[in-house]
């Protein structure tokens, strides 16, 4: 749910026509720059959070696959709500008080939710909780993007992979956290209100530091909080090789998001690990999408969009067939690695595809980003669907088909060639 916006060499070659840098020092940009991270890795520390303790969850609720399938659709429903809204908050009230605002809208969904759990046990109040954990994460992941990109032309230099990988990182030590929480017997909602306490106080301390600067304004939105850009937003729905990247973006999300809904209970139930287990193997999934950002960025510029969309195509796809079939909970834990490794770079690299042409980029990420999330709202029930009547494990064969539809259309990820038409 973090890669929204995604920034390209041609942005980056108009930084001398940002407002912002030649009014910064170095050390100021760098502080900016190390603010950002402390956001991002603040949106993959609460997700994770959640995630790991899912299995908990539903022990507590008493809730059925297909019910917990219910439950994350809340999560969801919320980004949806929250990407749908952003860009006028964001015009309205700017990046810092967007974020801050969001993180604290975050916080509060997870305390419910926690809450719900662990006090009330009532899944209707949880999924109000994910609800608004989701619009609040939802507004920050585009906030946050739009600093990252601001901050990029800033020191002009490829810094927005990272960001992600901050995210990750995030991600990681939520994962972590939750399985030790796990093996501590720590209640929920006790657990989740740590950690969104710890996001509102971090998230206090990082916005002092985020400079006003133009690009906090989003293209799709004009000064006096006109909506002219909702035109050119469809106008590009109408455009093929859009529309093939927005399917590279929709399987290798739904690798993803699917891992973050899923992969604790399918290894619980699947491969008859513990609870703690279970999210520890998260944890594994989210290290190795981190490696696989922080060397992506190399990959990519040696072998291109292409070739390392299609190579992580297939090592999704072979880790997913690892975990789906083989027995043995240690292989499958291999497989996982293949897993995070191949989700790792889809939605990344398809953001900086869509943004290519800089006339339409806006435009053209917000569709790839609209069918991208489309996964995160339709994936968690569908995975809980199928799992009901024929097991989680066997499930995943769903993720499995679409990462394959992602390799196949990953050619129109290619760069046009300079002097290319625009693709309006």
């Amino acid at each position: 749910m973090a890669e929204i916006a995604i920034c390209t060499k041609d942005n980056m070659s108009n930084a001398a026509a940002s407002s912002t840098a030649p009014d910064l020092t170095r050390e100021q940009v760098v502080t900016w720059r190390n603010a950002v991270f402390v956001i991002f890795s603040l949106s993959g520390l609460g997700l994770a959070s959640w995630v790991a303790r899912i299995p908990s969850v539903r022990d507590s609720l008493h809730a059925s696959t297909e019910l917990m399938g219910i439950v994350a659709f809340g999560l969801a429903a919320g980004s949806i709500v929250g990407l749908v809204f952003s860009s006028h908050v964001l015009v309205r009230f700017g990046p810092a008080r967007t974020i801050g605002g969001a993180v604290v809208v975050s916080a509060a969904g997870l305390t419910l939710a926690g809450l719900a759990s662990t006090l009330f046990t009532t899944p209707v109040l949880a999924i109000v909780g994910l609800a608004l954990f989701g619009a609040g994460t939802g507004m920050c992941d585009v906030a946050m993007n739009v600093e990252g990109a601001a901050n990029e032309r800033a020191l002009g230099r490829t810094v927005m992979p990272l960001f992600h990988a901050a995210f990750s990182v995030g991600t990681v030590a939520g994962a972590l956290l939750g399985g030790l929480a796990e093996k501590a017997h720590l209640a929920i909602a006790v657990h989740l209100g740590i950690i969104a306490s710890v996001m509102v106080v971090a998230v206090a301390l990082a916005v002092r530091k985020l400079p006003p600067h133009p690009d906090a304004v989003t293209p799709e939105v004009s000064d006096d909080g006109s909506t002219a850009g909702w035109r050119s937003r469809l106008l590009i729905w109408k455009n093929p090789r859009i529309l093939l990247i927005g399917l590279i973006v929709l399987g290798m999300a739904f690798a993803e998001g699917s891992a973050t809904d899923w992969l604790a209970l399918a290894m619980v139930d699947g491969h008859h690990v513990g609870n703690a287990t279970g999210s520890f193997v998260f944890g594994i999934f989210v290290a190795a999408m981190t490696i696989g950002r922080v060397a992506g960025v190399r990959l990519l510029d040696r072998f291109g969009r292409v070739l390392v969309l299609r190579s992580s195509a297939v090592l999704a796809a072979a880790g997913l067939l690892i975990v789906i079939f083989v027995p043995s909970a240690a292989v499958a834990a291999i497989g996982v690695v293949l897993w995070g490794l191949g989700a790792s770079l889809g939605f990344p690299v398809g953001m900086s595809a869509a943004a290519d042409d800089p006339k339409n980029a806006a435009a053209s990420v917000s569709v790839v980003a609209t069918i991208g999330y489309f996964a995160f709202l339709v994936g968690p029930p569908s995975i809980g669907f199928l799992g009901q009547h024929v097991g989680l494990l066997h499930a995943l064969l769903l993720v499995l088909v679409l990462v394959g539809l992602a390799g196949l259309t990953a050619g129109a990820s290619r760069k046009p060639e300079t002097g290319a038409a625009p693709t309006s």
